[in-house]
C-alpha cells in the first residue's frame, strides 16, 4: 500500500505522518482489485433469505443493525479526466475509491478528505446499486473530511443514525462497513479498544479524540461508518496503522462528535469556520534555531483579536534592526512550541470563546484574555 501525497496547496503540506516503528495508512483503495470482477460492487439480492434456525440473540442484533445500517452505506469511485495529446479527447482514469454514508435526504455523503482528493470526477453507488455523479460540498483536509451531494438524489435516501462518541467505553462493541478492496459491503466486527488516540491528517494537522479499533478495516473502507451495537454512528473509518502495510488490528476513526461539529459548516459554508486569534507567526523552524520556546507574533491583524487584547508584533526600528514581537508559551495553561499545538487548542473552542494567553514581552511574562475570532 502507497499512501497518498499529502496537498501542495494545503497548509502544512511538508509536514510528515510519522508513527514510531509503525506506518500510517490512509485507507482509500489505491491498491489493484484482487480480480477484475471486483471493480464494482457486486449486486444485492432484493430480499434477503430466511434467517437460519438456532442464531443467538447477539447474533440476530448484530443482523438487525447490518440490514438497516447497510441502506446508508455508499461506494465512492474517484477518477481524474486526461486529455489525450493528439486527438484532443478526453477520458476518465479511475484514480481511488473509498466508502461513504448518507447525511441526509437532500442527497449529502460523507467521507474522507482523501478519497476525494484529486477527484475531477466522482461517483456514488448506494445500497440499491443506482449511481450517481457527485460533486463536492465542503472539505476539511484537517480533519479528513469532505461532504459529497449526488444530482437529483432519489426520495428513497437512508440518512444514517447518529450517535455519541465522548461517552464511547472501551470494550464496547464496534462494527465497521465498507467496501475494502471494491468488496461491496464488507461487515467487520470488533470493540473500541483505546480512546483519545491522536493521529495526523493528510496535511500534517493533529486529529484529537480518535477511536482505536480492532474491527478489520482495510483500503477502500476508507469515509465508511464505525458503528455501536445499535447501528448508530460513532466514528468515520480513516487510518490504519500496520507494519507491513495491511491490517494489523489497530484501526482508527475520527469520532462522531467532530463529524457532527464540522459538517454542517461544510454543507453552509463549504468550509470550516475555525477561531483564530488574528495574527501570522515567524514559522518555528526560524524561531527554534534562534533558541525561542515558544510562537513569536510576526504581524497581527488591525481590528483582530490580538490587537484588541493588546499584543505586540514584530517591528522593524529606523536604524533597519528588527525587534521581535510577543513570544506565545502557554494558551489556557498548555504549552504551544509549534502552530500545530495552538492549531489543537483552538480546534477545541469555537468563535466568540475566551481564551488566556501567556506570553513573554522583553523577557517578561505576562497573561492575557483574548476572545477568539473568525479566521478568513
Amino acid at each position: 500500500m502507497k499512501l497518498i501525497q499529502s496537498p501542495h496547496n494545503l497548509l502544512l503540506a511538508s509536514m510528515a505522518i510519522i508513527v514510531i516503528g509503525y506506518s500510517v495508512s490512509i485507507l482509500d483503495d489505491w491498491v489493484p482489485p484482487p480480480e477484475p470482477s471486483y471493480a464494482t460492487p457486486q449486486p444485492i439480492h432484493s430480499s434477503p433469505p430466511p434467517l437460519p434456525a438456532g442464531l443467538t440473540p447477539e447474533e440476530l442484533a448484530t443482523i438487525k443493525v447490518v440490514d438497516q445500517a447497510s441502506q446508508s452505506v455508499v461506494y465512492i469511485t474517484n477518477s481524474a479526466i486526461h486529455r489525450d495529446f493528439w486527438s484532443l479527447n478526453t477520458f476518465e482514469v479511475p484514480q481511488g475509491s473509498g466508502s461513504g454514508f448518507v447525511w441526509d435526504r437532500h442527497g449529502h455523503i460523507v467521507t474522507n478528505f482523501h478519497v476525494i482528493y484529486g477527484a475531477d470526477a466522482i461517483r456514488v453507488v448506494l445500497d440499491d446499486q443506482t449511481s450517481f455523479e457527485a460533486a463536492v460540498v465542503g472539505m476539511d483536509p484537517d480533519h479528513d473530511l469532505a461532504v459529497l451531494r449526488i444530482a437529483d438524489p432519489p426520495p428513497n435516501l437512508v440518512p444514517l443514525a447518529i450517535g455519541r462518541s465522548h461517552n464511547l467505553r472501551v470494550g464496547q462493541r464496534v462494527l465497521a462497513i465498507g467496501n475494502p478492496f471494491g468488496l461491496d459491503h464488507t461487515v467487520t466486527t470488533g470493540v473500541v479498544s483505546a480512546l483519545g488516540r491522536t493521529i495526523k491528517s493528510i496535511n500534517g494537522r493533529t486529529i484529537e479524540g480518535v477511536i482505536q479499533t480492532d474491527a478489520a478495516i482495510n483500503p477502500g473502507n476508507s469515509g465508511g461508518p464505525l458503528l455501536d451495537s445499535q447501528g448508530r454512528l460513532i466514528g468515520v473509518n480513516t487510518q490504519i496503522m500496520s507494519p507491513s502495510g495491511a491490517f494489523a488490528g489497530i484501526g482508527f476513526a475520527v469520532p462522531v462528535d467532530t463529524v457532527t461539529r464540522i459538517v454542517p459548516q461544510l454543507i453552509q459554508f463549504g468550509k470550516v469556520i475555525r477561531p483564530g486569534l488574528g495574527i501570522s507567526l515567524i514559522p518555528h523552524t526560524i524561531t527554534a534555531r534562534w533558541g525561542i520556546e515558544g510562537l513569536v507574533i510576526a504581524r497581527i491583524e488591525p481590528g483582530g483579536a490580538a490587537d484588541r487584547a493588546g499584543l505586540k508584533s514584530a517591528r522593524e526600528t529606523r536604524s533597519g534592526r528588527i525587534i521581535l514581537g510577543d513570544v506565545i508559551t502557554h494558551v489556557d495553561g498548555e504549552p504551544v512550541r509549534t502552530y500545530d499545538d495552538l492549531a489543537t487548542i483552538l480546534d477545541r473552542h469555537q468563535v466568540g470563546d475566551r481564551v488566556t494567553i501567556e506570553i513573554m514581552r522583553n523577557g517578561r511574562p505576562m497573561s492575557l484574555a483574548l476572545k477568539l475570532q473568525a479566521l478568513n
